[in-house]
């Protein structure tokens, strides 16, 4: 009898498992070709379908994550392309591919390897948006690389001179053909390393796909991707796309829009301008406005506390203590040449009348004198206390007091001199201090800012 080992002894799972990394292994992504049969699309997003020729079927899995961006979905009976990876599917023991890629079959050897160049750049990120470099808003200088003689330049130069000012320079290459894609190249690197510009456009005018398949370049993207300018990309018409344009930092439908993207319009540029401006003057006048009202404010505040104001107001009272003063002398004055006159009076009725009434009249006469003159040293003395109150004041607003605190006066030709804007250098001038003056001239001055 056969000894079979445990060993030796697999189950399902571990067979299909060996045959899965075998798969997964040895078989690289293929293209393969067939017709459709019993296509199915799952809620889930997912499809699935069978591909059969005359001789066998091959069951197809296209996941969501694969065909959201998709926008070929064929039916049954259709011819197609798929690109996907072989797989083994454990549950059942079944193979099937993994669909990354669908196309109608019969597309063609050129739109092969424009979708398997696309999706190897893709992955490597050359497509991705980080890496794509902001167009400079004003640029002063644009090179352009394409044909001298085709339509697409004098389309581009002629925007770009009606649009914007700015220095215009072509480099001349072939836009099709073998001697394209080194052209091309050359082009980037010719502006990259020995004729710096501001912003490139390269591009031709439509055509065939066999044309424009020089676009299609994987070094010539690569180099694109490397330049330090900003590229725009202006191949064909607006339904055409090339790897250039993915790869390019911005693509344009047609070399005409190129010239567009690239620069502004100094007409609505102008426009904005006049508008910025008429909002500027508008913003100017309101703050000028302001700070007029702000600075009339603090002038009537100033003018109010300023020390010429107050010295003013004790000077007229002053001059009231003065003029109240002087009538209190008239008065007294007046009081003493009517004392004078009775005294003269009771002289004279010395000689007539009798002796006592003389008495009488003299007692009388010596109250009222000492009566006056008592009431008249009680004024002097008030009037006195506060003339000599004001004086103190007068004097603690006097501009000497102030010197003899350290401060100084700045005169020329006898005029004070209050602000730098009324000094001009060398000029000589004359500084008042307490116990003297003496003269300088003017160095240096700086105006403070408030």
């Amino acid at each position: 009898m056969l000894e079979i080992k445990k060993e030796d002894i697999f189950s399902v799972s571990d067979v299909n498992k060996i045959v899965k990394n075998l798969i997964d292994q040895n078989l690289p992504i293929l293209w393969v070709e067939g017709e459709v049969a019993n296509f199915t699309a799952h809620s889930s997003g997912h499809i699935y379908f069978s591909l059969k020729d005359k001789a066998s079927t091959l069951r197809c899995a296209f996941f969501r994550q694969y065909n959201i961006d998709s926008t070929f979905f064929p039916k049954d009976g259709d011819k197609i392309l798929c690109l996907g990876k072989l797989a083994v599917y454990e549950k059942t023991g079944s193979y099937q591919i993994l669909v990354r890629q669908m196309l109608p079959a019969g597309i063609g050897e050129l739109q092969l390897k424009f979708n398997a160049l696309k999706e190897k750049l893709t992955h490597e990120g050359l497509f991705a948006e980080q890496h794509k470099k902001r167009l400079p808003e004003f640029p002063e200088s644009i090179g352009i690389i394409t044909s001298p003689t085709g339509a697409a330049y004098q389309d581009i130069k002629n925007i770009l001179t009606r649009r914007f000012p700015c220095h215009i320079f072509l480099y001349p290459a072939s836009v099709q053909g073998e001697n394209a894609v080194p052209e091309l190249i050359s082009g980037i690197r010719y502006f990259n390393r020995q004729f710096p510009v501001d912003v490139l456009i390269i591009g031709r005018g439509g055509g065939s796909q066999e044309d424009l398949f020089c676009f299609n370049d994987e070094q010539l993207a690569r180099e694109i991707f490397s330049s330090d300018i900003p590229v725009i990309s202006a191949v064909g018409h607006e339904i055409d796309f090339t790897i250039a344009d993915f790869v390019a930092d911005l693509r344009a439908p047609t070399p005409s829009a190129a010239a567009e993207l690239a620069v502004p319009d100094k007409s609505e540029l102008s426009l904005q301008l006049k508008s910025f401006q008429k909002q500027l003057n508008s913003r100017l006048t309101n703050q000028l406005l302001h700070l007029k009202t702000i600075l009339k404010s603090a002038e009537k505040v100033l003018y109010q506390k300023h020390p010429r104001a107050v010295l003013f107001k004790y000077q007229q009272l002053l001059d009231e203590t003065v003029s109240s003063f002087s009538a209190t002398l008239l008065s007294f004055s007046h009081k003493r040449k009517n004392l004078t006159e009775i005294e003269n009076r009771l002289t004279y009725l010395g000689s007539t009348r009798s002796a006592e009434k003389i008495h009488r009249l003299q007692m009388t006469i010596e109250l009222r004198k000492n009566s006056l003159v008592d009431s008249s040293h009680k004024s002097l003395e008030r009037r006195k206390e506060g003339f000599l109150e004001q004086r103190h004041q007068l004097l603690q607003l006097s501009p000497y007091e102030a010197l003899k605190r350290g401060y100084a006066v700045v005169r020329q030709n006898n005029k004070i001199i209050n602000s730098v804007e009324k000094l001009k250098l060398k000029e000589s001038l004359e500084i008042i201090l307490q116990d003297g003056t003496c003269q300088c001239k003017v160095e240096s001055k700086e105006r403070k800012n408030s």
